[in-house]
């Protein structure tokens, strides 16, 4: 760090000793920036300031029945053709500007000086933009913001229209092509389906679909034959083992359904016990009827026996058993005309296993592309609805409302140039100049300032050095110089001040 500003001091001390040319070269900088700058001439600014109000009362009436246009890019882009080559003739020539120009090259010179001075800025707020342009001649400049301002209104009002107009050609000629294509896909749908009647595809499912649905139905079938079947040979078999006649002695000791009542008492009885003793009431009354079943059955026995010994009565087992058979056989052949049935369903549908799946196939694709023309027929017609709605809406309504919130306008002061501004950046560039020039002298031709930087040059070991005595004559004469550089240099702020305060007071008589 000390050998850093050690160097930087041998720097300083070096232009030091190339001041005079320093100061010689920032007055000479700053007499030649302070006369352009003096020389520069005027330019005055003429700005106007509009707001495009976007915010239309029809505009949420309306959502979703009209086409809503990008107003933010609209805008966007027409404040990028403000600056266009068309734009800017139609300028020139509504400000007379282009009969001064004569030749080609002076009409291009016309049109780029133009376009330069010419900027539109959005203000930072929401739809307000301002529109400048700088000239020498004020009442030129507001002509130009003012023809600016005609143009950029103008071409926003035919913009939307023009653009609703192209969709609506473009929409009517897709629809008279998707219309052509809808009624082709409806002839060939109709043409397919006189050609295959009967093997259509119905909305049941597919062909694979419609065979696992019958081979289902044909194994449940057999499956119900199997068991119907079954059932009928075991009640065969319980008929042969039952007798079709019984003794009256026979049928008298065993009748079945006494028995089966007492039976189903006794239990009634049992299920009492469980919640109740004996002595309640409806134990009682169920015992006296099972002793009246008990007597009625010894009754019966007894005129049994007083009958003859050979007397016969129909087992009526094996009548419920023959009528329960004949329903098993009517049952049986039922479910063999229903699996007859479904089998010549199956067969029909394998035997057609490789005409329907192709039918199906091609009826598939037919209605994929009907369908996906009848969608887009549709979709097409409510668009032209829209568009019309637009259209009728752009036409009668202002969707995009212009106001001029301040008319082009010239202030009394010139825009450009700012002199005290370019005055003082003179000033400064001129000190640096004149810094540069010294400390650039010092390097070309280099001195020694002290001891160091001479056994740096010369590279060899220092022995002493010699002091300078200073004399009364010397001191006088390097404060003389010194205050000289001084005067000088305060001479350069002094012109700088002066001219400025000469600035000043023209610009404030003016």
């Amino acid at each position: 760090m000390d050998q850093v500003l050690q160097q930087i001091l041998a720097y300083a001390k070096a232009a030091w000793h190339r001041r005079w040319w320093g100061v010689a070269v920032a007055w000479l900088v700053c007499i030649v920036g302070w006369t352009w700058v003096m020389m520069m001439p005027d330019r005055y600014q003429a700005s106007a300031r509009v707001y495009v109000d976007t915010q239309s009362l029809l505009q949420p009436l309306l959502t979703g029945l009209t086409v809503t246009p990008n107003v933010d890019q609209q805008i966007k882009l027409m404040t990028r053709q403000l600056v266009s080559r068309p734009t800017l003739e139609k300028v020139a020539r509504m400000t007379d500007l282009d009969v001064k120009a004569k030749t080609p090259e002076q009409t291009e010179t016309m049109l780029d000086d133009l376009a330069s001075r010419i900027s539109i800025a959005d203000t930072g707020r929401e739809n307000l933009y301002t529109i400048n342009y700088q000239d020498a001649n004020p009442e030129l400049a507001k002509k130009v913001v003012q023809s600016l301002l005609t143009i950029f209104v103008e071409t926003s009002l035919g913009k939307t229209r023009q653009d609703i107009s192209s969709s609506q050609r473009f929409i009517e000629e897709q629809l008279q092509q998707y219309q052509q294509k809808l009624v082709e896909a409806e002839n060939a749908l109709t043409e397919f389906k006189r050609r295959h009647i009967g093997m259509m595809p119905g909305e049941g499912g597919n062909y694979y679909s419609k065979l696992s649905e019958a081979a289902a139905q044909l194994r449940q079938a057999q499956l119900d034959q199997q068991e119907a079947t079954n059932r009928r040979n075991q009640l065969k078999r319980q008929l042969s083992d039952e007798e079709p006649e019984l003794s009256a002695a026979a049928a008298a000791v065993s009748n079945p359904e006494i028995d089966g009542r007492i039976q189903a008492l006794q239990k009634q009885m049992d299920q009492l016990r469980l919640q109740y003793t004996d002595l309640h009431p409806d134990i009682q009354a169920t015992k006296r009827l099972i002793e009246k079943l008990e007597a009625q059955k010894k009754t019966e026995a007894a005129a049994s026996r007083a009958d003859p010994v050979g007397a016969k009565i129909q087992n009526p087992v094996y009548q419920q058993l023959t009528i329960a058979i004949a329903e098993a056989d009517a049952t049986v052949s039922s479910l063999g005309a229903r699996v007859s049935e479904y089998q010549r369903r199956y067969n029909e549908l394998r035997n057609a296993s490789n005409m329907i799946p192709q039918v199906e196939q091609e009826f598939t694709q037919l209605m994929r592309d009907y369908d996906v023309y009848k969608q887009n027929y549709d979709a097409l017609l409510k668009r032209r609805e829209s568009v019309t709605m637009s259209g009728e809406v752009e036409s009668k309504t202002d969707t995009v409302d212009f106001r001029v919130i301040d008319p082009p306008f010239v202030p009394s002061q010139p825009a450009w140039p700012n002199r005290p501004l370019l005055l003082s950046l003179v000033t400064l560039g001129g000190l640096a100049a004149g810094i540069a020039v010294a400390f650039l002298l010092s390097q070309l031709r280099r001195t020694v300032t002290d001891r160091r930087a001479l056994r740096e040059l010369t590279g060899l070991p220092l022995l002493g050095a010699v002091s300078r005595v200073e004399t009364a004559e010397s001191r006088r004469r390097r404060r003389k110089g010194l205050l000289a550089y001084l005067a000088t240099l305060g001479g350069l702020f002094a012109a700088y001040g002066g001219i400025l305060v000469l600035h000043l007071l023209v610009s404030r008589a003016a």
